[in-house]
């Protein structure tokens, strides 16, 4: 029977190894819609990953009692359960940036980074381990969409959280980063140094 990893195994593959924006290129609607600022994507990455977490202990703790049949319609029922959370959170105390987010909250129910985790981790293995790997991804994921965001709202605005980095004296802002081709140019320029970096620890 094949061992399953370790809580600190599970946690370490979510931020590097198995990042889902870099390495398994999961949850691309979100890293491409909100990250033309770095503060909407710190907030959508809080969003998801207590829904990420909430969601992989819930799985866990009810995973004896799934049917094969039926696991894929628990896994979206519970997910969904902690979106209307975030999202009646997000527009009691945080009103401006659920109307900047839009539909991206909402559409969390359907990321297929948090699916994946139910059946992959949560369905399989205990509560504690399945919350490792929950915050594990939950900062990979965070990393992607920061990393991201940093370079269009810099190269865009020429601001980073809204703090001028780069003033108009000095900078003129590239307004196509902060529009959709931004984020595609964006991620494909991370994606290739990454795969670049990779490649030569493994040469090395």
């Amino acid at each position: 029977m094949k061992t399953l990893p370790s809580a600190g195994q599970r946690f370490i593959n979510g931020i590097i190894p198995e990042n889902p924006t870099y390495r398994l290129l999961l949850g691309m609607c979100p890293t491409l819609a909100v990250t033309n600022n770095v503060k909407a994507a710190l907030t959508m990455a809080f969003a998801t990953t207590f829904v990420l977490f909430c969601s992989n202990i819930m799985i866990s703790l009810i995973r004896n009692l799934l049917k094969p049949h039926l696991r894929i319609l628990v896994f979206t029922l519970t997910i969904a359960t902690f979106v209307t959370v975030v999202d009646r959170l997000l527009a009691a105390y945080m009103y401006e940036m659920s109307k900047q987010l839009g539909p991206y909250i909402p559409l969390i129910i359907v990321n297929c980074i948090i699916i994946s985790r139910c059946e992959a981790c949560a369905s399989l293995q205990n509560p504690f381990i399945s919350a490792c790997d929950a915050l594990g991804v939950g900062i990979g994921f965070t990393l992607g969409l920061v990393s991201i965001a940093t370079v269009r709202e810099i190269l865009g605005s020429g601001t980073w959280l809204g703090f001028t980095i780069l003033p108009p004296e000095i900078w003129t802002p590239w307004s196509i980063m902060i529009l959709p081709p931004g984020a595609f140019m964006t991620l494909g320029v991370l994606l290739a140094a990454v795969n670049y970096i990779q490649s030569k620890y493994k040469t090395e």
